[in-house]
């Protein structure tokens, strides 16, 4: 169990990975009933950063490589393998995926993703990159077979109630 302490440090050190709506909300949960959850969690992410793997760690990997963060929108992903060394820039090395379009690899602006309002999945669990290639997490479109057609009734002034 962490300390408010260790989780106000931690909160601290993910500005730079969190956008500022995402971290008021944080900052709020982290003073409610649930708390200690939060603490927890908040300790466990910047852990995650700080030991992830550096630009070109994973090259090589291939799709074994595991893929430590997942960032989210509507309708586009990111899911990040590597981030930059460089304290100043903050950059990391992903796959993208961008409404609907073909997933591409390549290097991704934290900075911009969350001045666009991009969300860290804070239920994110690491896997290997092949298993996010093989199955993306979210469907674009939902198919709803299990629901019957809607049955219309043919005299138009029996649907009308006053």
């Amino acid at each position: 169990m962490k300390t408010k302490r260790e989780a106000t440090q931690a909160l601290i050190f993910l500005r730079r990975f969190i956008g500022p709506a995402q971290l008021q909300c944080l900052g709020d949960a982290c003073r409610g009933e649930e708390k200690q959850y939060f603490f927890d969690l908040l300790c466990e992410y910047a852990g995650r950063i700080v030991v992830m793997p550096k630009t070109y760690q994973t090259d090589g990997q291939g799709d074994e490589a595991l893929v430590h963060l997942h960032y989210f929108t509507s309708s586009c992903d990111w899911w990040i393998r590597e981030k930059d060394q460089e304290a100043e820039q903050l950059q990391a090395f992903g796959w993208a995926s961008l409404n609907g379009y073909e997933p591409e690899l390549g290097y991704i602006s934290i900075e911009e993703l969350l001045e666009n309002g991009a969300e860290l999945d804070l239920h994110w669990t690491p896997k290997p990159f092949s298993k996010i290639k093989a199955k993306p997490e979210a469907p674009l479109a939902f198919e709803f077979h299990c629901l019957p057609a809607p049955v219309r009734d043919p005299r138009p002034w029996r649907r009308i109630q006053l």
